[in-house]
Formats: C-alpha cells, sequence, structure tokens
C-alpha cells in the first residue's frame, strides 16, 4: 500500500493537468467560434450601430498596483466608426461629459488581445441596444485591461487574479471622475467582476475615510451585471470580503455555469481563500438587502462547459436578459420601469 500510494498521487496529479489543458482548450474554441474576438473589425463590428456612442479606456500600459492611485494616466479612445472599428485619442473630460446620458461600462474577461477586447466590446454594444431599444441614448466605455495569455491555465489564472486587484484600482479612478447623477451599467465578465468589486471597494473606503456618501449616497442608479464571476463566492456574503460595496448598488444580476470547465479550477487560484466561483456556484437572495434587485441565472443549459462570453452572447435569451437588467431603467424612467 505504501509502495502505491506515490503512483496514485501521480495519477490523480496527471488526471488534473488533463482536465486542466482541456479546460484551457475549452476557452480557445469558444474564442475560435466567434468572429467578434478576431483583433480589430471582424463581422461582428461591421454590423455594430453607426451612431453608436462608444469609448475605450486603457490599463495595458500601466503598471500593476496595490492601492488606489492619487492619479492614473489611462489611455482614452472613441470610436469614430462603429462600423469599420476605427478609433482616435480622446480624454477623460470629453469622455465623461454629458453627465445626462447613461454610461455602460463593459469589463472583458481573461485572455484577451487589445483588438480582441475591441472587437468583442463593439459586438456587445450592437446586441444589448439591439435587445432593448427603449433604453435612451447610452455612452458605453470598454475597460481593457492586460489580459493577454500568460502560459497555462493555472499560472495565468494567478497572474491574471493579482491584475485584476491593481485594475480595479484604475477603475474605482475612473468612477471617481462621474457626476453622482449620472447613471451607471456595470456589465462585467469572469475577472471583470472581481476588477468591479475592487473598484466600488475603492470608493466605499473613499468615502468612509471622508465621513461621507459620496459613492454609497449618490443619486443616480447603479445596475450590476456578473457573467460567469470569477470572485469567491462568499464575496458578498453577510461578512463577505466586498458586502460593502452594495451600499451604492440598485440592481444586480448573475448569469452562472454551474458546469463551467474553467471556474471549477478557481479554488487553486488564491490558496489562501480556495473558495468556489460565485460564477460556478451562485448566491442566495437572502444576503442582499431587501432594496436591492436581485436575478440570477444558471446558464449551463444554454451554454454548456466552455467558459467564453460569445457563447452568452450567442442566445438571445441570455443576451435579452443581460441587456434588460443592465439597461432597463437605468435612465430618468427608472421608477416607472419594471424589474427586469
Amino acid at each position: 500500500m505504501k509502495q502505491g500510494l506515490p503512483v496514485q498521487q501521480r495519477m490523480i496529479g496527471m488526471r488534473t493537468i488533463a482536465l486542466m489543458i482541456v479546460a484551457a482548450s475549452g476557452l480557445r474554441l469558444a474564442a475560435a467560434a466567434s468572429p467578434a474576438l478576431g483583433a480589430g473589425a471582424g463581422p461582428a463590428a461591421a454590423c455594430c450601430q453607426t451612431d453608436a456612442d462608444v469609448w475605450l479606456v486603457s490599463t495595458r500600459r500601466l503598471p500593476c498596483i496595490s492601492a488606489a492611485p492619487a492619479a492614473a494616466d489611462l489611455a482614452v479612445e472613441r470610436c469614430i466608426d462603429p462600423a469599420r472599428g476605427r478609433w482616435e485619442r480622446s480624454d477623460l473630460a470629453s469622455l465623461t461629459a454629458d453627465a445626462s446620458r447613461p454610461l455602460l461600462v463593459f469589463i472583458h474577461g481573461n485572455r484577451y488581445e487589445p483588438g480582441e477586447a475591441k472587437s468583442q466590446g463593439l459586438q456587445f454594444v450592437r446586441q444589448a441596444i439591439g435587445c432593448c431599444p427603449t433604453a435612451g441614448p447610452v455612452r458605453t466605455v470598454i475597460f481593457s485591461w492586460p489580459s493577454e495569455q500568460e502560459g497555462l491555465l493555472l499560472r495565468d489564472g494567478r497572474a491574471k487574479y493579482g491584475r485584476a486587484h491593481a485594475d480595479g484600482h484604475y477603475l474605482g479612478w475612473f468612477l471617481r471622475h462621474l457626476e453622482p447623477d449620472r447613471p451607471l451599467a456595470i456589465v462585467a465578465y469572469s475577472f471583470g467582476a472581481l476588477i468591479t468589486l475592487e473598484a466600488l471597494e475603492d470608493l466605499v473606503a473613499a468615502d468612509a475615510a471622508a465621513d461621507a456618501g459620496g459613492w454609497s449616497g449618490r443619486p443616480g442608479r447603479t445596475h450590476l451585471v456578473f457573467i460567469a464571476p470569477a470572485v469567491r463566492c462568499d464575496a458578498l456574503a453577510p461578512r463577505g470580503p466586498y458586502r460593502e460595496t452594495l451600499a451604492g448598488c440598485d440592481r444586480l444580476t448573475l448569469l452562472i455555469n454551474s458546469r463551467d470547465d474553467a471556474l471549477r479550477f478557481f479554488p487553486w487560484i488564491d490558496k489562501r481563500v480556495h473558495a468556489d466561483a460565485l460564477g460556478y456556484v451562485g448566491m442566495p437572495r437572502r444576503w442582499l438587502p431587501g432594496d436591492i434587485e436581485f436575478r440570477a441565472t444558471d446558464a449551463a443549459g444554454i451554454v454548456g462547459k466552455n467558459h467564453g462570453l460569445p457563447l452568452y452572447l450567442a442566445s438571445p435569451a441570455l443576451t435579452r436578459r443581460i441587456a434588460t437588467a443592465a439597461l432597463a431603467g437605468l435612465g430618468p424612467d427608472a421608477a416607472a420601469a419594471p424589474q427586469p
């Protein structure tokens, strides 16, 4: 028995590696299956509305940081031709102008090249606005962070897990420049949800330090949509690490996948926590304050085992759920709008 134990351990290790390779292959297959993940302007970008108001905020050239920055040199671009995917440089002041227009922030997940982030964002804009035409004029911001592939699945996941914390600080700095009454929706996929929660945590901490409710008391509505969130499952529990971020939230929508082969390995990403992913097991409604609109959907029956945003956007039902959750009731007619 003692001699057989190392063999058994090696077999388990080999099986784990094999499963990781399968999960990584699923990521590549999901990307290859969607033309929206091609660099530059692909077929999805070509279908985008010509009058879509789309911008890009990029942190790809910024260093990894461990705290909220006093200033951040974010790269800002404006899409001047969504149909052809043409962009021009701009600035933060131009982006944040016209505070009456609701802001929709789209945050991609892991393994996106810069061109892929743009084309995926354009595809999302086209489908989201098409599914929720009553939302009115919306300004969309693609938050592009350095998520290029770095090695195999586990090593790459750990590297991006750390980087997502850093980019949350940059996102928080960006959100501080918004007018308090500006309606805001954040649609975040995979590690994008972690970036979002880190950003909101910075905003709540800034409120506490200033003894004022800047974020928590903002009059503008805030909608969060997390798709297959790569965040610890107890993040928003009553004693969870991101519980305080709910203070400025009006609506939270979760799309999970209980069969996701990539999220299945999330407990190995952070050995100190070793918790399942929120996008894999979900969370109960009772964890949230009663005044927050909440809806959760398990997309496993539609998406399957692969971890890829194009699979969600390929489903009209899921795309409609995402768009409605983000945009319905976001503007001035919020009081009269039904819950999605």
